[in-house]
């Protein structure tokens, strides 16, 4: 096989998995592990993809955020997944935050605790939420176009007026060093801080952010539970064997 049809293979593989083991990849293509090992180098020299343990990740900008018209067609069976598990954790008469995000808002078809209240920054989770007969507050402050977030001083200001039972919170990269990062420091605080005014907090995020590294820190891994369809291998050990993890 020509070295550009194993890059193509690669590449391919990555946009579909978001992670990507180096066995798999082996097997893939029909090539020696350092055959592989090399193309994995050439293609992270070229900014294409990123070099984990284990394997390779796609790479992204650190303060680029994709928008909802984006992530809402991403990871849809894994989204579901952590959404139905996340919806599990509820218990009749929460009071519970909800982020914005796609992931977040796939969570709320799947809700049957009672007599619960949410607390949302997400606008397109109000009408999900007011659509199942559901109690909800949406904060005010400034309204990201870009993701439907609503952020701000305002915004922080509103959510410091609550408390929570449960959080549950989206974020953009797992790493077991820089914890739970998103592009947008000011989306960071209104995470960071209803994680503060919950009693337990749940990140909501599929495989492909494992290894992500994005600007703005929201808190460390061991501060929250991790609610994921699958923990890739070359993390299971420093994650699913050191942190709370639920696992689809």
């Amino acid at each position: 096989m020509l070295t550009e049809e194993r890059y193509r293979l690669i590449l391919e593989r990555l946009q579909s998995r978001g992670v990507v083991k180096l066995q798999e990849l082996v097997e893939l293509l029909g090539a020696s592990e350092s055959t592989v090992r090399r193309d994995l180098i050439d293609l992270e020299a070229n900014r294409l993809l990123k070099r984990v343990h284990g394997g390779a990740s796609l790479i992204t900008q650190k303060s680029t955020e994709p928008g909802m018209d984006e992530k809402t067609f991403k990871n849809i069976r894994e989204k579901n997944k952590i959404a139905r598990l996340a919806a599990m954790q509820l218990q009749n008469g929460d009071c519970i935050y909800l982020d914005a995000g796609t992931t977040t808002l796939s969570m709320i078809p799947y809700i049957e605790a009672q007599n619960i209240t949410v607390v949302t920054n997400g606008l397109s989770h109000v009408d999900a939420l007011v659509s199942k007969n559901i109690r909800s507050y949406l904060l005010g402050g400034l309204m990201k176009t870009h993701t439907k977030a609503v952020i701000g001083s305002i915004a922080l200001q509103n959510m410091n007026q609550f408390r929570f039972d449960k959080s549950f919170i989206g974020t953009n990269g797992i790493d077991v060093k820089m914890g739970y990062t998103t592009p947008d420091p000011e989306e960071a605080l209104i995470k960071r801080n209803a994680h503060l005014l919950s009693g337990e907090t749940f990140v909501l995020a599929d495989s492909s952010k494992f290894g992500e590294i994005a600007f703005a820190k929201l808190f460390d891994l061991n501060e929250a539970t991790l609610i994921t369809d699958m923990v890739p291998e070359p993390y299971k050990v420093p994650i699913s064997q050191k942190y709370k993890v639920i696992e689809g």
